[in-house]
């Protein structure tokens, strides 16, 4: 194995440029609590295992040393483009608990998450970390490896990025609209009953003046949010799931050119 490795270098080198570029963008695998030699080996690891795959099928190497650097660019941006898309559809769960994490009163309690690198509230953080379990519960290392190192060598080389570089916008762009119609899907139950809870509040600061507002409605839309998201954690659970499923999904069906 190791002879084929180096007799076919050029082969596998722009194998491990896609499967590197991956794992760096890639959701739970891109973030700085992994460290770098581990991702690079994991890249290696994956390259290796796909390379005689790859090479039995045909990978036409150019001969001019551009030619070549593009390649190496073309693999690089389709190891982007498929991360980029999963960690858009990780993302949705880290939004959806920000929308109403203000509104029940923690909008100003953010942490640093250091997966996602940025900080988001506690609330934002929880419903990430259930998407990471479920992430992992779901097999969702092994799809990413089977539909997105695997399968996308068996649709896609570099040289076809160019043909079906509209083809790829067009995914990205639906990826974003779902992004926040998913969030606010998933919030919605939480949200909308918080805002019921401020109008309800509304009216009753308008029925008894001497309430105090900000004293009383704090604790009441608390405890509510947590009551509604304790009773809604399985089917918020059973929708993670979904969406995780048809992110693949979806990755398979942009790979294979069809459209979204």
């Amino acid at each position: 194995m190791f002879d084929q490795l180096i007799a076919d270098a050029d082969i596998f080198f722009l194998v491990a440029v896609r499967v590197l570029a991956l794992v760096q963008t890639a959701p739970l695998l891109s973030g700085n609590g992994i460290p770098q030699v581990a991702r690079v080996g994991l890249s290696g690891m994956a390259a290796a295992a796909v390379f005689p795959w790859v090479k039995a099928a045909g990978y036409l190497i150019p001969d001019t040393l551009i030619a070549y650097l593009a390649l190496i660019v073309g693999e690089a941006m389709i190891g982007i483009i498929i991360g980029f898309f999963l960690s858009l559809v990780y993302a949705v769960f880290t939004t959806s608990g920000q929308f109403f994490s203000l509104q029940m009163g923690f909008g100003a309690s953010e942490t640093y998450d250091p997966l996602a690198q940025i900080s988001i509230p506690v609330v934002g953080q929880f419903l990430n970390l259930m998407a990471m379990f479920i992430f992992v519960a779901t097999s969702g290392f092994q799809r990413l490896f089977m539909v997105g190192v695997q399968g996308s060598f068996k649709a896609l080389k570099a040289v076809d990025l160019l043909a079906r570089r509209s083809n790829f916008l067009e995914y990205v762009y639906t990826a974003l609209g779902d992004l926040f119609l998913h969030a606010l899907v998933l919030a919605f139950p939480i949200f909308g009953t918080l805002l019921l809870v401020s109008v309800g509040m509304g009216l009753l600061t308008k029925a008894a003046p001497q309430m105090n507002l900000l004293t009383e409605s704090f604790p009441i839309s608390i405890l509510t949010a947590f009551i509604i998201l304790a009773l809604a954690m399985p089917f918020m659970v059973e929708s993670f799931s979904l969406l995780i499923d048809g992110s693949f999904e979806t990755i398979a069906r942009m790979l294979s050119g069809a459209n979204p």
